[in-house]
């Protein structure tokens, strides 16, 4: 008994209907991972600023304690992020040792620039003498913030973080 045989393998509209079906999946979870993505970078940023100004904190402290030498006349901030890194000399101590404030500097998970740019150049600095609303670099750092123009999920721009 010979049967005729039927061909094996999907049919055109078996085919057209598995890619719509696809491409209605891939435009729900797109917006979703990208969500995701800002959202990871958003929680770097505020992690970023975090240790940042808290180390600066650290430094404005260990000035206070006499810890730490300054120039007569100068704001007790650092005059630089990557002498939050390097370490200050104890002035307390008698061994010379350093101060450290950071392990490392983080960098801005923001600044779009090229990965060989130095963690310190990818933030912006406001000064001592600065006012908040025009954050300007000076002699010292005084506080940091991201130089990106976005908006975050929670609706304030990235910069007043």
């Amino acid at each position: 008994m010979n049967r005729p045989r039927r061909p094996s393998g999907f049919s055109l509209i078996e085919l057209l209907a598995t890619l719509a079906i696809m491409a209605a999946l891939l435009l729900i979870v797109l917006p979703v991972a990208q969500l995701a993505v800002q959202r990871h970078r958003e929680a770097e940023l505020r992690s970023g600023l975090a240790s940042i100004r808290s180390a600066i904190d650290r430094y404005r402290s260990a000035v206070a304690e006499g810890r730490v030498r300054i120039e007569r006349g100068a704001s007790g901030y650092p005059a630089s992020l990557e002498l939050l890194v390097e370490g200050v000399e104890d002035a307390s101590a008698s061994d010379r040792r350093k101060i450290y404030f950071l392990r490392r500097l983080p960098r801005d998970p923001f600044h779009d620039g090229a990965k060989n740019v130095p963690a310190s150049e990818t933030w912006g600095l406001r000064s001592y003498d600065s006012p908040p609303e025009d954050p300007a670099a000076g002699s010292d750092v005084f506080d940091v913030y991201t130089l990106d123009e976005g908006v975050g999920l929670n609706g304030i721009p990235y910069r007043d973080w």
